[in-house]
């Protein structure tokens, strides 16, 4: 038999390109290279068949195998859940402030309350909680409701001036741009920068302190340092929320501000609620 000759390019049809003498064969693809794209339309056709794969207006087709990696973290969620039971009973059964006595508790309160926290309240707050512009910083000793550890888990549960929440912390600054001047506001601005020791007028500071026990000190206080209960913070420490400036001071005295925290109860559970506040507690601004 005669062994069967190796073709050569001049063997082969051209494309009919041709670009500076440099010509394009039409050769078939190599044998491997086709067996092994049929061989991947094989696999994938079976892969989809086996496993969810085409999506559908609701969902998409869960697979001959019925297997899925949200059922994957759905059971290992449920299995964490199973093995957490009984310290999780114990947290719930444990007042806020003895939390720090049992140092097993206070872990599991610790690691929760920062993987809470992490998901819901670093969003507004930071992943360090050092807060933002309009946003506290819970590192720091300045509360406007308070620091103990009760008073913050109430604070996470029902939230600020969060109305779908009957019990939230509730507080309202007028705007007192509507019926003051503006000569007026900034001598209050000038008054309330003079009370942290800020560089301000002396003369508009003088004119504004009584314009601040007039409109200002029901809620602040007569010396500008507060009060809890409405929420209303202390001007005269030099932590600020929005700014010290003498133009952002004038622009809240005129237009006031209003943060919204949401109400977490319902969202999450009672022990992520605890877990958390103690977690915000132990990070060294707690009371």
């Amino acid at each position: 038999m005669k062994k069967k000759q190796k073709k050569t390019d001049a063997d082969y049809p051209t494309t009919g390109h041709e670009w500076d003498g440099i010509r394009e064969y039409d050769k078939p693809m190599p044998r491997w290279w086709l067996n092994t794209m049929y061989i991947t339309i094989v696999w994938a056709i079976g892969y989809s068949i086996a496993y969810p794969a085409w999506p559908l207006l609701s969902g998409a087709t869960p697979g001959l195998l019925g297997w899925s990696s949200r059922g994957d973290v759905k059971a290992e969620i449920a299995r964490v859940n199973a093995q957490n039971a009984e310290i999780e009973a114990k947290l719930l059964a444990t007042p806020m402030e003895n939390i720090a006595a049992d140092a097993d508790l206070a872990r599991f309160a610790t690691a929760g309350g920062k993987a809470v926290f992490q998901t819901y309240c670093s969003q507004c707050h930071g992943q360090g909680a050092q807060g933002f512009k309009g946003y506290p910083n819970l590192q720091d000793d300045d509360w406007l409701w308070g620091g103990d550890i009760a008073t913050l888990e109430t604070t996470i549960r029902h939230g600020i001036r969060f109305e779908a929440d009957e019990d939230t912390r509730y507080s309202e600054m007028p705007k007192f741009g509507e019926f003051l001047e503006h000569e007026e506001i900034a001598s209050i601005a000038n008054f309330v920068r003079s009370l942290s020791n800020q560089e301000h007028d002396a003369m508009a500071a003088e004119a504004g302190t009584e314009l601040f026990a007039e409109n200002c000190s029901s809620c602040h206080g007569d010396k500008g340092t507060g009060d809890r209960e409405q929420g209303a913070p202390n001007l005269t420490d030099a932590i600020w929320l929005f700014g010290a400036d003498e133009g952002t001071i004038e622009k809240t005295i005129t237009f006031s501000r209003f943060g919204v925290m949401p109400a977490w109860q319902g969202r999450i559970t009672d022990a992520q609620i605890k877990q958390v506040a103690f977690y915000v507690h132990q990070l060294g601004g707690g009371e």
